[in-house]
């Protein structure tokens, strides 16, 4: 189902085309208008087009000539009202009130909202989320889990096959500390690894790296457990293993309060890997020798001195390092999971190094550059700007951000809406809690820093997760006044007698879903979705202040009103789902 956009744009493009002949015009042929008043598209292109006449003509030629040229060979009037030339040569156009309203509930009667699968789909491996499991997982794990989660959201979504994969980091020096701390002080694990459990995961780090601080036998035994790790111990590979389950349910926990679904798979799968990859990057000429190490030299990459600055796969003692594991982890996935794209969602800060791995996987001919891309996240912040940290300057463990969260959500609810049972405000605290937490980070641009403040993700005005859903809970709420369901009746009332300003406007944002998808899967954005959210929340606030419903007399318009306000909460419902916020009835 094409868009209005769409459908508006295939016809100017062929007024465009045939003035501009052979001319190419680089330039968007329709953009949204700044100006409501001039009305909802602007086509631009007369400007471009007439100093490229020009140049070819060898004379100036007028833009406001160009568009009229465009005009008579525009064929809008199924679509648009009669359109308009403006200023220098602006063609601006206004879709018929009729023409909006049919496509609005022809849309909304879609479960997909008009928004086709895709015609090839792929086989898409979403890397995130990546929890060391030597720690709990803290906040700074948050925006790799959920950020990562939404675009895998969106690629399903998009009709694509995705693998979303928890690349954990399972293996390292540390684990010798932490296979010894088990042996000496939970013996039992050793013959009976079901019953093994760990309370918490950072306390039982801290004790590990006291007695490795502190004791230079066990620090020398520790030691003496990563040699017979990396050997392949069969009993220490137990103990390791019994750790890394244990680890690994303290993250799925948060998932499953998150609603992530995820597949594990830690850097140790890819460890009998790693020295075939140096080995084939030193064959292939890729790899050279620099100060004992070997590194790959690529273009375009210096040190401060100016110098050429390897990318190191394997290190001077003959240890591997993050580049080789990556590399190893990339081969692996294009040739035995047989993915197409491959796109990670880390910190920000480690783009240089994916930006590396990537061109030395083209180079060796293991994956296509365009292929592999890199989501880089800001830092989250506390409200004064600073890392987000507890009151005592500590790491904020993500399981007590949550539950505060929650905590935070119920009391809010018991002020909004007194009188619900406690079935009620447990389920809004969990709803609104973590769907608060999520919205307050995605709703800002990936690449960004933000800061989390409470106050502000709890507000009731504004683009927050709150808001959204009251305005979904009010949309709700009409069904129990009206005594119908207004969901139901998008699929049995026409919007055609919905004529009033605030109306139109809020069809016209309804109608514009479709495009602004396009937008979102292409950036992988979230912050795009959820800003259209917000405006669709406001412009429905704007439509219940100024039109009214329940004491309308007109029982057609009734209807019809609210038929509006069930496909609003059709597309915020839609729209929360797609970052994993889950809705509410009741607020």
């Amino acid at each position: 189902m094409k868009s209005l956009l769409a459908q508006l744009r295939d016809k100017v493009s062929l007024a465009v085309s045939a003035v501009a002949g052979d001319i190419e015009i680089k330039g968007a042929i329709l953009v949204p208008s700044q100006n409501p008043k001039f009305g909802d598209y602007q086509c631009n292109v007369s400007m471009e087009l007439a100093g490229k006449l020009g140049k070819a003509r060898g004379e100036k030629v007028n833009p406001r000539q160009v568009a009229t040229a465009i005009m008579e060979k525009l064929e809008v009037s199924e679509l648009s009202e009669e359109p308009e030339i403006a200023g220098p040569g602006f063609i601006n156009f206004k879709l018929k009130n009729d023409v909006l309203a049919d496509y609005a509930i022809t849309m909304l009667r879609d479960e997909r909202l008009g928004i086709a699968k895709v015609a090839n789909p792929e086989r898409v491996l979403v890397d995130f989320s990546g929890p060391n499991l030597a720690k709990e997982m803290h906040v700074g794990h948050l925006r790799s889990t959920i950020i990562g989660d939404s675009v895998a959201r969106f690629m399903e979504f998009e009709g694509h096959e995705v693998l979303r994969m928890n690349h954990v980091g399972d293996w390292g020096t540390q684990f010798g500390m932490l296979i010894q701390f088990i042996r000496t002080t939970r013996p039992g694990a050793l013959e009976n690894p079901e019953n093994f459990e760990i309370a918490d995961l950072e306390d039982f780090y801290r004790e590990a790296k006291k007695m490795f601080d502190e004791s230079d036998e066990f620090k020398d035994a520790a030691r003496r457990a990563v040699v017979d790790l990396q050997s392949g111990d069969e009993a220490t590979l137990a103990v390791w293993k019994v750790f890394c389950e244990e680890s690994l349910k303290h993250c799925h926990e948060i998932y499953g309060q998150l609603d992530i679904k995820i597949s594990d798979r830690g850097e140790s799968a890819y460890n009998d890997m790693l020295k075939d990859v140096v080995e084939d990057l030193k064959s292939a000429g890729k790899a050279e020798q620099t100060e004992g190490a070997w590194g790959v030299f690529l273009d375009g990459y210096k040190n401060k001195d100016d110098e050429p600055l390897p990318t190191i796969v394997q290190k001077s003692d003959g240890g591997y390092i993050y580049a080789t594991t990556d590399l190893a982890a990339i081969r692996y996935r294009f040739a035995e999971q047989k993915t197409d794209k491959l796109i990670y969602v880390t910190d920000a800060r480690q783009k240089t190094h994916f930006d590396q791995v990537f061109e030395i996987s083209e180079l060796m001919d293991w994956a296509p550059k365009d292929s592999m891309r890199h989501i880089g996240f800001g830092m989250m912040l506390g409200a004064d700007g600073k890392p987000f940290k507890t009151r005592t300057g500590g790491t904020v463990k993500l399981k007590d951000l949550l539950a505060e969260a929650e905590s935070r959500a119920g009391e809010l609810a018991r002020e909004l809406t007194p009188g619900l049972s406690e079935e009620e405000y447990k389920e809004i605290a969990f709803a609104a809690g973590l769907g608060g937490v999520k919205y307050s980070d995605l709703s800002h641009g990936v690449a960004t820093d933000y800061k989390f403040d409470w106050n502000k993700m709890l507000a009731t005005d504004g683009n927050t997760a709150i808001y959204i859903l009251m305005t979904f809970a009010r949309t709700r709420g009409l069904s129990r006044k009206a005594g119908v369901d207004v969901d139901s009746l998008v699929d049995a009332t026409d919007l055609a007698r919905l004529t009033e300003e605030q109306e139109i406007k809020l069809i016209k944002k309804i109608a514009s879903t479709p495009d602004v998808w396009q937008g979102v899967v292409r950036d992988l954005a979230p912050h795009l979705l959820l800003n259209h959210l917000y405006e669709l929340a406001r412009d429905f606030g704007s439509f219940w202040n100024s039109c009214p419903i329940m004491k309308l007399e007109d029982e057609e318009l009734k209807q019809s009103r609210l038929a509006l306000a069930g496909g609003v909460g059709r597309v915020l419902k839609w729209g929360l789902s797609m970052v994993g916020i889950q809705t509410l009835d009741k607020l």
